[in-house]
């Protein structure tokens, strides 16, 4: 399991850091994507805008590097809990946009939006998340404690 638990830290801190930097770059297009959901008061989307990809590079970072991997996949999960929650409303309530995930995002023409295959997306990557929560040890990671899975007996006490 410690390799499996490797290939999907890789996976999905190399997702949250491509969707931070794409977003670093187009501040304004961060900003058009946040109020485009129309949940946040006014003074809210500027922060959030500018400080998500802050936020997501950070977790990406851990899980890739293998550090603090446990709290790492907890905020990945909340999120993405955030995330499906911002696109279900959106989806429900009828508005068309790009999800801005990976840069960009804001009004799209209907008929453009992909929100089944952000669902789909998201819900894989929160699992993948969850299970990194709950089984953080893996292999090539910097961390501590977490960072090689050490097997156990039935007693759960370490087998050398």
């Amino acid at each position: 399991m410690p390799w499996v638990a490797t290939v999907a830290r890789w996976v999905l801190g190399g997702v949250f850091l491509a969707a931070g930097a794409l977003k670093l770059p187009d501040p304004d297009a961060a900003v058009r994507a946040v109020r485009a959901y129309r949940l946040l008061p006014e003074p809210l989307v500027a922060p959030v805008a500018f400080g998500l990809p802050v936020l997501e590079i950070a977790v990406g970072l851990a899980l890739v590097a293998g550090v603090f991997v446990r709290t790492a996949a907890v905020v990945a999960a909340a999120l993405l809990v955030v995330f499906l929650g911002g696109v279900g409303s959106a989806w429900a309530r009828g508005l068309q946009i790009d999800c801005g995930c990976f840069g960009g995002g804001g009004e799209v023409a209907a008929g453009e939006t992909a929100y089944p295959a952000e669902v789909v997306r998201d819900v894989a990557l929160l699992a993948v998340a969850l299970a990194l929560a709950r089984w953080p040890g893996s292999r090539l990671a910097l961390g501590g404690r977490h960072a090689e899975a050490t097997p156990s007996n039935e007693e759960g006490e370490r087998v050398p």
